[in-house]
């Protein structure tokens, strides 16, 4: 909500320019400029001041899903009987979106911790970090995957360096018009550039929610479904704390980004030292890569992978 304050420095401004003899188009302009500037910092004080209560709903679980702690933090839990989820009150068309979650510890092979923007649309795009649940001691496989209007197979996986669930570590989604970067605790691990221009498809005209899960997948989970759930362990739990999101916020068919006063994250690419900490990454923790699977795709691969 605009605040009476601010509204009275847009008046002071509007009138001030049409007193000074300014035409009405340019007090037009000064009070669109205003109101853009107000948009961004109600967005960045909507980042900072996260409460869950306010930000999602929780679509799924029959009470498995608890909103704790007055909004600030948010657990989903796992037994035989059903998994849990919620997804955000917002849509978004680009963002960079942060989540703090602390995943199942112990033996959660079988699980699947899922945290994803996706859209509405049948031929839908989708940003996809997920957990895959481990026998106690092995570590946690990140998987993370890009649709684009429907179709995904670009899976990335990574063995994470860290014990995720000892503690909440942050995992990022910088999604723009020029890129999607995947992070984890400021860390960039993936990138999906806009490449358009080679004819690849790109997420950017579908706004998104972001949801997450906890859920069952003992089919393919854990060493390709081999190791089953567990469920003398039950319930599994996953913990979320310090949402953020600095985005453009979809309502009514049109987005809060204004084309005055766009913050770096919306027009930001990954630099030099990003790459490099990527490709660390990469070397040291890559498990799998759809651009080097020649058995899955015998025919060739997919045309990111010679430019990417």
């Amino acid at each position: 909500m605009v605040s009476v304050a601010t509204l009275s420095i847009i008046k002071f401004l509007a009138t001030s320019a049409i007193n000074m003899g300014s035409p009405l188009s340019e007090a037009k302009g000064l009070v669109l400029c205003a109101l853009s500037m107000v948009a961004w910092s109600c967005l960045s004080l909507a980042a900072q001041a996260s409460d869950f209560n306010k930000d999602f709903d929780i679509n799924w679980g029959r009470g498995r899903a608890r909103i704790l702690d007055s909004g600030q933090l948010l657990t989903l839990s796992l037994d035989k009987d059903s998994g849990s989820g919620f997804q955000s009150k917002n849509q978004y068309l680009f963002g960079k979106i942060d989540m703090q979650i602390k995943l199942v510890p112990g033996n959660s092979a079988g699980t699947v911790t899922s945290y994803y923007l996706k859209s509405d649309e049948t031929s839908w795009d989708e940003i996809d970090f997920e957990f895959l649940g481990n026998l106690s001691g092995d570590p946690y496989v990140m998987h993370t995957n890009v649709f684009t209007q429907g179709k995904g197979d670009r899976e990335q996986q990574f063995y994470l360096w860290f014990n995720p669930t000892a503690d909440f570590h942050t995992y990022t989604v910088l999604w723009n018009p020029h890129t999607t970067i995947f992070s984890v605790d400021n860390t960039p691990v993936r990138e999906f550039r806009n490449l358009e221009s080679k004819g690849v498809a790109f997420p950017k005209s579908q706004p998104m929610r972001l949801h997450s899960t906890l859920w069952n997948a003992d089919d393919w989970a854990t060493r390709g479904g081999l190791v089953k759930t567990d469920w003398t362990q039950a319930p599994f739990k996953a913990s979320y704390q310090s949402f953020s999101a600095e985005a453009c916020v979809w309502v009514s068919g049109s987005s809060s980004c204004g084309p005055m006063g766009q913050p770096a994250w919306f027009t930001a690419k990954m630099d030099a030292g990003g790459q490099a900490k990527m490709k660390s990454v990469q070397r040291d923790y890559m498990i799998y890569n759809y651009c080097t699977d020649t058995k899955r795709f015998p025919s060739g691969f997919a045309p990111e992978c010679a430019i990417m």
